[in-house]
């Protein structure tokens, strides 16, 4: 099992907006072999941003790197980078394998 999951600082005020654009956003994933399942997370809130992450569960790393090579992620991401003022930085990406 592999899980990819990547770190949003969302702008203060702004989280459902964050929150829509994942509810209405077409992610291709179940075209993708060795997708299991995805989460969008809420973390905390600070003084200067709520903390996101998307979490998605896949069979193993290889198929979690073939994703990020395939045409549905081109399509999944093609709007990505809009709603200016939205993010504060780029998405930190973690990938964990399961050792137990």
């Amino acid at each position: 099992m592999y899980i990819a999951m990547n770190r949003f600082k969302i702008a203060l005020g702004r989280e459902q907006e964050f929150i829509d654009i994942w509810k209405t956003r077409d992610t291709y994933l179940n075209e993708v072999p060795g997708f299991k399942s995805f989460n969008l997370l809420q973390g905390e809130t600070t003084d200067e941003y709520t903390l996101f992450a998307s979490h998605s569960i896949w069979q193993s790393q290889q198929d979690f790197k073939n994703w990020t090579t395939s045409e549905a992620f081109r399509k999944a991401h093609a709007n990505a980078g809009g709603s200016k003022g939205l993010y504060l930085g780029h998405p930190q990406f973690e990938g964990f394998s399961s050792v137990l």
